[in-house]
């Protein structure tokens, strides 16, 4: 493939989860990454300051569309309500590969502390955007940071039923973890 072909980022994140996957984060490099994604190293960095980074390929994209579900939503939404709506926006970005790819990434993080390190990062930034969304709405802080991370808990226990279905469409699965966590929520007393 040449390097001049589309899809060198989607390429480059296909081909550096599939390598943590079989040799381990630590053992794989930048250009061993570039070669499986039959691309140049410096079209790598083109994309991605370093591999860790390919842990969060789209991060930015996932947390501005979170804040603007949050800020569409309805003025009457409760703070649950308005970040299930920036749920639902955010589960537009997720298609096949997203899906196709969550098993595997989930051990390729639990075999790299690095990695573990870098999503627990990816978690703490998108419950920042949620949290900034919801006080922007005039939700009191406390509040806006609790529903941030039940946001955050709700997305990712919603995309891991997902990756393991094989449904299309991302926002059921996290729209049901986030109602599961409200019910657990009213259990804690």
């Amino acid at each position: 493939m040449g390097r001049w072909e589309p899809g060198a980022r989607e390429r480059l994140v296909l081909a550096a989860v599939d390598l943590f996957t079989e040799q381990g984060y630590d053992a794989t490099t930048v250009a061993q990454i570039a070669e499986r994604a039959g691309v140049t190293k410096s079209t790598f960095f083109r994309h991605f300051p370093d591999k860790r980074e390919l842990l969060v390929a789209g991060q930015e994209s996932l947390s501005r569309l979170l804040a603007e579900g949050i800020a569409e939503a309805s003025e009457t939404a409760s703070p649950l309500e308005a970040v299930a709506a920036g749920l639902v926006k955010a589960s537009t970005m997720m298609g096949p590969m997203n899906r196709e790819l969550g098993p595997r990434l989930k051990a390729a993080v639990a075999a790299s502390a690095e990695l573990q390190e870098r999503d627990a990062l990816k978690s703490v930034s998108l419950a920042a955007a949620m949290t900034t969304a919801l006080v922007a709405r005039g939700v009191p802080d406390t509040t806006a940071a609790l529903a941030g991370e039940l946001g955050v808990l709700a997305f990712k226990r919603g995309y891991a039923t997902w990756s393991d279905s094989g449904d299309d469409d991302l926002a059921p699965h996290a729209l049901k973890a986030l109602d599961e966590l409200r019910a657990a929520s009213l259990s804690l007393g």
